[in-house]
């Protein structure tokens, strides 16, 4: 055989390979829009101004039958791909589907409650799809990290039933996550907080009661979900108050919590290192039927 001959029958086999590795890495993403039209609130009509979901779905066989909508970090101005399809993948591999929100940011002009809503949507809408997606509707927590996490432990405080008179359908499902898992987050506007993520938020000079009502803190109920808290002693970005207060205010509603706090590991540091919490977490998604 000539060497052309040979060439030509390895690129086509390399471009076989890469197609089908493509393909099988896609068949396992799907993007969904949050709204059919625009978005509520919406200030143009580009990505940035279009919420979705992306899913990672475990293969039918491994899945649990849980979901988790994950809200990934950047201080309310980007968002962390790798608190985002990194977390995803890494739930997907043990059997949870892992539903990444592409939330809106203050950097494009947005500021509370879009955020709140878009999260709250993204709950709404993994119930509506729930069969769809091999998803038990009773099943689906919620997941976030740094502003992410502030903005799980808003939606782990700031919940609603739905509304079944609505003639939107996905309206009528609760928002009301089945569990929260926080990780390093922002959870208080007060002392301890990410002046980043709260400017990103809320504006320069928010309303007193604004910071109030999202210092999330303050706003654990009875009803708040069971929550995983996890941060790190050396975080010098985000207080580890921000989760030692939280877990607190969990305690004294009488909330099941685990709380988490390791010695070593910066902020941002999500799974890197094979760092312990994610085996705690495990453990803690067990306990409660998520594996």
């Amino acid at each position: 055989m000539s060497y052309q001959k040979c060439m030509f029958r390895l690129l086509l086999f390399c471009a076989v390979v890469c197609f089908t590795q493509t393909g099988s890495v896609l068949s396992q993403e799907k993007v969904v829009r949050l709204w059919d039209g625009d978005a509520p609130g919406a200030l143009g009509k580009q990505e940035e101004d279009t919420p979705t979901l992306t899913l990672y779905l475990p293969e039918r066989a491994q899945a649990s039958g849980a979901g988790m909508v994950i809200c990934p970090g950047g201080g309310y101005g980007h968002l962390a791909q790798h608190e985002g399809k990194g977390y995803a993948e890494w739930l997907a591999s043990n059997g949870v589907a892992g539903l990444v929100l592409k939330y809106r940011l203050g950097t494009h002009g947005y500021r509370h409650p879009v955020m709140w809503q878009d999260v709250s949507r993204a709950m709404r809408v993994a119930r509506h799809h729930a069969k769809e997606w091999g998803i038990d509707p009773e099943h689906i927590g919620v997941m976030g990290s740094s502003a992410g996490g502030h903005l799980a432990s808003t939606i782990v405080t700031h919940f609603d039933a739905g509304d079944p008179a609505s003639s939107d359908p996905v309206e009528r499902h609760s928002s009301r996550p089945a569990l929260g898992i926080l990780c390093y987050p922002v959870v208080s506007l007060g002392a301890f907080t990410h002046q980043g993520s709260k400017k990103n938020l809320l504006g320069e000079k928010p309303d007193p009661s604004l910071v109030w009502s999202l210092s999330n803190e303050l706003q654990v109920s009875p009803n708040t979900p069971p929550c995983f808290v996890w941060h790190t002693w050396e975080d010098k970005a985000v207080p580890v108050e921000n989760s030692l207060q939280f877990a607190d205010g969990l305690r004294k509603a009488g909330v099941p919590f685990d709380l988490h706090v390791y010695q070593n590991g910066r902020h941002g540091i999500g799974l890197a290192n094979g760092h312990a919490w994610t085996k705690d977490c495990l453990f803690w998604l067990k306990e409660n039927g998520f594996l």
